[in-house]
């Protein structure tokens, strides 16, 4: 975050309310980090460190200031952005403008889509569109054989036209509207496999992107795995043409093992049911280097009964590390289960954590 200490540094001065959440202060010979507009008298520069996050400024010692309270400010503002999310999911075959939104939010729009993008991890709009997907796949799974289902499932689903939904098609589900209802049959899906820090990873992508990035220590159980999560499609071992785009990939994760990128940005065929791509969905929206219980994320999508079946989505989840499930852990602190290994989640805590301090 080097790169950016001037400009938090003025808004500290400025005392910038827009910049709140975005960062936080802390003062060294105070012990306590506070929110950019926090009132108390300004400290000496050669005093104050810079931090992503709340928890990264806990884990260097110091505590909440009592005066802007920047955890209780935070939680607050969590839960309004969280009361938006329920509202644009009970109206969301509706057209939802960003002022609308912010006039429910009580802010101004241009504060209000800083906000909701800063806690969701995505924009109002495309949260929006993700409800609507998930609405379609929920009516294409509930009418099997008759025909006219894709049209009718376009319909109830709020989208006006065909080439309005498959314009969000390929970003979304990964495959046509008939492909997700015969359950990805017929799908190719090709594969490779490279060795990492966390030991020999396979990566399983069709034309739209990766399905499949998983951990084991053998290429045979990686391949009996890919198998075992999509019985129904047919296999074959990365084309020629494809490998530089394969060993793209496979770069770029390496950088992310090794600490030198922030986030993992690939390409994702996201194959489940409507409740695990909504989990998986608030899973990619949590921040680098910060955890959440199984409780808190049941909360976080509005489900705060359905602690278990969230659990069941972590474990479930086809694509390590892009899909961060090793974000999510125990109420009481402990790592729980991770289907590639505890070793392996907490290597990938530990370097998040690690890569949060050194920005």
């Amino acid at each position: 975050m080097d790169k950016h200490f001037d400009q938090y540094w003025q808004a500290v001065l400025n005392r910038d309310s827009n910049r709140d959440g975005q960062f936080f202060y802390g003062v060294l010979t105070t012990g306590v980090y506070c929110r950019p507009s926090c009132a108390a008298r300004t400290p000496l520069r050669k005093n104050v460190r810079f931090y992503a996050s709340q928890e990264a400024a806990r884990e260097n010692g110091l505590r909440p200031c009592k005066r802007c309270q920047p955890d209780a400010n935070i939680d607050a503002r969590h839960n309004l952005m969280h009361e938006i999310c329920r509202y644009i999911e009970k109206h969301y075959q509706q057209r939802l403008t960003l002022a609308l939104l912010a006039e429910q939010a009580g802010m101004s729009p241009s504060h209000f889509q800083r906000s909701f993008k800063a806690v969701v991890g995505m924009s109002p709009k495309k949260y929006q569109d993700g409800c609507r997907i998930r609405m379609f796949k929920d009516s294409l799974k509930s009418h099997l054989k008759p025909e006219g289902n894709i049209t009718q499932a376009m319909h109830s689903s709020g989208y006006e036209s065909s080439s309005r939904l498959y314009e969000k098609i390929d970003t979304h589900m990964g495959m046509t509207p008939g492909t997700y209802r015969r359950g990805g049959a017929d799908e190719l899906i090709s594969y490779a496999s490279a060795e990492t820090v966390l030991g020999p990873v396979m990566i399983g992508a069709t034309d739209r992107g990766i399905c499949f990035l998983q951990f084991d220590d053998a290429d045979d159980r990686l391949l009996a795995q890919l198998n075992l999560e999509y019985p129904k499609a047919s296999f074959q071992p990365m084309p020629i043409e494809t490998q530089p785009q394969f060993d793209q990939w496979i770069a770029q994760l390496n950088e992310f093992l090794e600490g030198k990128a922030r986030v993992l940005d690939l390409p994702m065929d996201i194959r489940g049911t409507a409740f695990q791509c909504m989990v998986w969905d608030y899973l990619v929206s949590i921040p680098s280097g910060t955890l959440q219980s199984y409780t808190e994320v049941a909360n976080g999508i509005g489900k705060p009964k359905a602690v278990r079946a969230v659990a069941s989505a972590c474990a479930n989840n086809k694509i390590a590390i892009t899909i961060p499930c090793h974000r999510v852990i125990r109420g009481d602190g402990s790592l729980a289960g991770y289907k590639w290994g505890l070793a392996r989640k907490r290597s990938l805590i530990d370097l998040e954590r690690r890569v949060l301090v050194d920005d």
